[in-house]
């Protein structure tokens, strides 16, 4: 079995065993690891205090079957603030969960793990709400699911306002091709969602939004996440729980 060193962004933490830890792993080079960590719940375990959920460390691991084996792990950066926030955690929790759904195992999403890097940090100076919100929008880009927000996705014509938006179809449908239980699409959403999936992480522009347009894009996404992965993610509980 091979063993090699990777930098990667802590995902998700498990106790295993008596005395294990698994964990999910974001790395640059590989993309989603899931790895084993013997003996890592012992006090004096080296890497006992090492690997916590969010952090961005340097690893050595023992390429398996089915787990890859940690043998070694250094932090460089701890990111542990969003572990002692809760507000901050809720959200954090949430961009982890939704980078483990969209990508599969062992396949190096170099964008996606720059892009997660930047938004863990940002996450400790911003509002997390709204980072998050943009966090997982470009996440869906990235993945290939960006919506279609200025034409109709069943006739292709420009989209005219006020629209409707379909989240199974992939984004806005103009009002002659919508339906009655389809929701309402505002342009001031599609402006602030256009806004979103821009995002310059590394020089955020001020902007301020409204409330309603905040919710109805926020609904939006959840409904989009729900059409995407086929299933409800438990961070969102969590959310609604320590967040309003």
């Amino acid at each position: 079995m091979a063993q090699y060193q990777t930098e990667a962004i802590l995902l998700a933490v498990r106790d295993w065993g008596d005395s294990d830890k698994l964990v999910t792993l974001f790395s640059r080079e590989h993309g989603k690891i899931n790895a084993v960590a013997y003996g890592a719940r012992r006090p004096k375990n080296r890497m006992a205090g090492s690997l916590q959920l969010f952090s961005y460390v340097e690893l050595v691991l023992l390429q398996g079957n089915k787990l890859d084996t940690i043998r070694q792990c250094d932090v460089k950066t701890s990111f542990r603030t969003l572990r002692e926030d809760l507000s901050q955690m809720a959200y954090g929790v949430f961009i982890l969960e939704l980078v483990d759904e969209l990508w599969p195992d062992r396949q190096p999403e170099t964008a996606v793990f720059d892009l997660l890097l930047l938004v863990l940090g940002v996450l400790q100076k911003r509002n997390p709400r709204l980072v998050a919100l943009a966090a997982a929008w470009q996440m869906l880009k990235l993945a290939g699911f960006q919506p279609v927000l200025h034409q109709c996705v069943r006739c292709g014509c420009p989209l005219h306002f006020p629209a409707k938006f379909d989240s199974e179809a992939g984004g806005g449908v103009c009002l002659v091709c919508g339906k009655p239980n389809e929701v309402d699409f505002a342009e001031e959403e599609a402006d602030f969602l256009q806004k979103l999936l821009l995002l310059n992480w590394d020089a955020i522009e001020l902007f301020t939004v409204k409330g309603k347009v905040m919710m109805e894009t926020e609904r939006k996404l959840i409904d989009y996440l729900l059409c995407r992965l086929e299933r409800h993610l438990r961070s969102l509980d969590f959310i609604r729980k320590v967040a309003y």
